[in-house]
This record gives C-alpha cells, sequence and structure tokens, in this order.
C-alpha cells in the first residue's frame, strides 16, 4: 500500500518518517516546503486537483495529515488562510480518499475545546466549544472529513513537541538555561505529547490495518495530568537547569488575543481499546526527548 504523509517537514512529520522506515508499506513524504538534504515531494493539499492528481499517480490508498496551521495568536488575524489549511485542506484529502475507497489520517486538537468549564477528561463524544480561529477551523476540518463519507480515524492530540522544529521544550529549555528567572502559568492544565509517540501510535494503526471498521474520532496525548509550569519544572530538572528560579502565575499575566482551554485532559480510552495501544507516561517521554537532544 502507498501511503502519502503531508506535512512531513514537521514535528509529527518528521517522527513518522523515522517510525515508517522500515514499513512494508511506501511512504511518499510531502511538503509545502523543502529542507536541505530531506527528501520531499512537494504538494500544496489546499488545491484538491493537485491531490488528485497525486493520488491518482502513485495509487495512495492512505493519507496521514500532518500539516496544520497551528500558530494560534496569529489566526485572529490570518483567518482566511487558516481557514483553508485547517478545514479546507483536510476536506480536499477527504475527497480524494473517498474517491479511491482510501483512509485519511487526520490530527486534529484539544483546542476544540475550552468554552465550556469542566475538569475530567474531554471524551470524543463532547461538544466542541472552541475560544478562537484555530479551535474553530480545526474543528470545521473534523467535520468535513465526516461529511466526506471516507474512511477516517481523526486524532485529537495536545501540547505537542519532539527535537524538531520550534515547541514549548525547546524554547523553555533555552530560556531555563539562560535566564536566572522565568513565570509559567500554572491555570491551565493538559498533557504534553512527544510527537515520536504519537508517530508510533498512527504507524500501528496503519501498518498492522486496525483501522479496517473503526472510523471516528480518538484522542491521544502522554498519560498524566500537568500544568504549563509544572511541565517546565520538569524540562529544567531533566536537562540540569537547576540556576533559573521557575515561578507559577496567572493566564492574564500573559494578555492574548485568544482565550486557551483552561483544562484539556484528553480521555484515551477509547484508543486504548480499540486500537491495543500502551501510552508513555508524560515524564518518561520529556526523559527520553531530552536525551535526544542532548
Amino acid at each position: 500500500m502507498t501511503v502519502l504523509v503531508t506535512g512531513a517537514n514537521g514535528q509529527l512529520g518528521s517522527e513518522m518518517r523515522l517510525v515508517a522506515a522500515e514499513s512494508k508499506d511506501r511512504y511518499i513524504f510531502t511538503d509545502v516546503v523543502e529542507l536541505p538534504g530531506v527528501e520531499t515531494v512537494k504538494l500544496d493539499i489546499t488545491d484538491l486537483e493537485a491531490v488528485r492528481t497525486i493520488v491518482k499517480e502513485n495509487d495512495v490508498k492512505a493519507i496521514v495529515n500532518c500539516a496544520a496551521y497551528t500558530n494560534v495568536d496569529k489566526a485572529e488575524e490570518d483567518q482566511e488562510f487558516c481557514a483553508l489549511l485547517n478545514a479546507k485542506a483536510p476536506e480536499n484529502l477527504a475527497v480524494a480518499m473517498k474517491e479511491v475507497d482510501g483512509l485519511l489520517v487526520h490530527v486534529s486538537t484539544d483546542y476544540v475545546f475550552g468554552g465550556d468549564p469542566y475538569n475530567t477528561p474531554c471524551r470524543e463524544d463532547q461538544k466542541g466549544t472552541p475560544t478562537g480561529v484555530y479551535g474553530l477551523t480545526k474543528l470545521q476540518g473534523e467535520q468535513a472529513i465526516e461529511a466526506s463519507g471516507c474512511h477516517h480515524v481523526i486524532i485529537r492530540t495536545a501540547w505537542l513537541y519532539s527535537e524538531f522544529g520550534k515547541n514549548f521544550v525547546k524554547t523553555m529549555l533555552m530560556l531555563t538555561s539562560t535566564k536566572p528567572q522565568l513565570s509559567v502559568v500554572f491555570d491551565q492544565t493538559g498533557t504534553p505529547t512527544y510527537a515520536l509517540d504519537l508517530a508510533e501510535a498512527i504507524y500501528d494503526i496503519v501498518e498492522n490495518r486496525k483501522y479496517e471498521g473503526n472510523d471516528g474520532v480518538y484522542h491521544f496525548s502522554n498519560e498524566g495530568v500537568c500544568s504549563w509550569f509544572d511541565f517546565t519544572k520538569m524540562i529544567a530538572e531533566y536537562a540540569g537547569n537547576t540556576e533559573c528560579e521557575i515561578k507559577p502565575c496567572h493566564s492574564d499575566e500573559f494578555p492574548s488575543k485568544v482565550k486557551r482551554p483552561a483544562y484539556s485532559v484528553l480521555d484515551k480510552t477509547k484508543i486504548k481499546n480499540t486500537f491495543g495501544i500502551s501510552i508513555p507516561y508524560w515524564t518518561d517521554s520529556l526523559k527520553k526527548c531530552i536525551k535526544n537532544l542532548q
């Protein structure tokens, strides 16, 4: 089977390259951005005909969509492009897969929640209440995929980090090694996700054909719960950056155009039961990533 990966030069796409290296399937890695020394097929997923062409010419039977507009604050000003990449592009991929009776694995976000207060982990059937353009367009992308009638596995994730690209872990490694003091919000609670763990879960679902008969929405993040403050404390501790004093603060001390979810812990019961996936605890995965970075 030929599997096409979009956004292949981003965090999750880069991890997909690593985990799929030994696959019995053929993988095509695509992106709009080409990186030196990384083999990438250029593809604009906002162009339906371009998607149809690459699917037809390569007999693609599965797409893993790792591409997204993820700048939460900038999305408020860049609404049209954000909607194009987060809602229209997934619809294009879904249409292309529907036409060949293929599978679309699409990565979504905990930001589809946030408008209603809750203090128990969010389930897949919980009503989406996004508070900003990013979350709204990601929810619209999910809805477009479901409406297309294609075979689909939509996986919502949260607080993604890896050795690749820009992310919270890499930023905090730099700040805690260079600043004497740092304030980090403690009133937003969720779970970090190591992109390698998510990539391995997606690979397992596709490689072992576990998706057959299991269309739907699923949640995946690492196990456990923490605040951004707790997350930062562990990043500094595992990196040995002990000189920086890390202090908790409230979200309103960092004004933002978007109200971020105060609690977006994801309930992962469904993905574990359906696909037999074992999910690592967040601190174990963080240690692994920092070790790789060092």
